[in-house]
């Protein structure tokens, strides 16, 4: 086992990220808030953004798995070789891509954005939505799959909490290392991801996302209905 997937066993990865428009979107606070996350605890750091990566890189010593993206639809998850080679270049130890059976914009297999990755000396983690994504990333040289992508490419319900079906199935099949992320709202559904068998818990809006932690309170404060969960900002 690689010791930089091996530092995240059993461990809290927190997402860090904030997008155009929002008022924390600048690489140096989302240096800040890597910091204070690995302060608090945190095994590794996941980032967006070959500026973020570049400014959280010097500032962290844990493990940074870090992707680019590319809009919001399709294949937008670190899409293509150079963008996997881009964040390998700002530091990344571990590159998250789109591990979905989708075509990529560049026009290459994942196997290929695999390679590079190797070649220059990172990890890959595929983002999956599904178990035929999660066997081919795997066939395709993954070293790690994450559950980023359940219930986001029409293959899987979009589940209240983690997908755990999702999650215990890819445990069981895969011989590599399984991430649980997407929809974990609290310490009690991590850890019911790693009694399901995940290597390690991905989690970023729940801890990172201040405007849509602060809108949960306020609308049970306000007896409003919860808002409906975009859960785009969690991966």
């Amino acid at each position: 086992m690689d010791a930089r997937l091996a530092s995240i066993e059993g461990r809290l990865v927190v997402s860090c990220q904030a997008y155009p428009g929002e008022p924390m979107r600048s690489p140096v606070v989302m240096a800040a808030v890597a910091q204070a996350v690995v302060a608090g605890g945190a095994g590794g750091v996941r980032a967006q953004g070959i500026e973020d990566l570049e400014a959280i890189r010097p500032l962290v010593d844990v493990c940074l798995i870090g992707l680019v993206k590319r809009g919001a639809d399709g294949v937008f998850i670190t899409p293509t070789v150079e963008d996997a080679l881009d964040c390998v270049a700002a530091g990344a130890d571990i590159v998250a891509v789109d591990g979905t059976r989708r075509d990529r914009p560049d026009g290459q297999p994942l196997a290929a954005t695999v390679a590079a990755v190797h070649a220059a000396g990172a990890l890959v983690m595929a983002d999956c939505g599904s178990l035929d994504d999660a066997l081919y990333s795997v066939a395709a040289g993954a070293d790690c799959v994450g559950t980023t992508l359940a219930g986001y490419t029409g293959e899987r319900p979009v589940t209240r909490g983690p997908d755990l079906d999702l999650l215990t199935e890819l445990v069981a099949r895969l011989t590599v290392p399984v991430i649980a992320e997407g929809r974990i709202r609290n310490p009690t559904e991590a850890q019911s991801c790693l009694t399901a068998g995940a290597y390690a818990v991905a989690v970023g809006t729940a801890i990172t996302h201040p405007t849509r932690i602060t809108q949960t309170f306020a609308e049970h404060l306000t007896g409003r209905a919860p808002r409906q969960e975009d859960q785009r900002f969690s991966y």
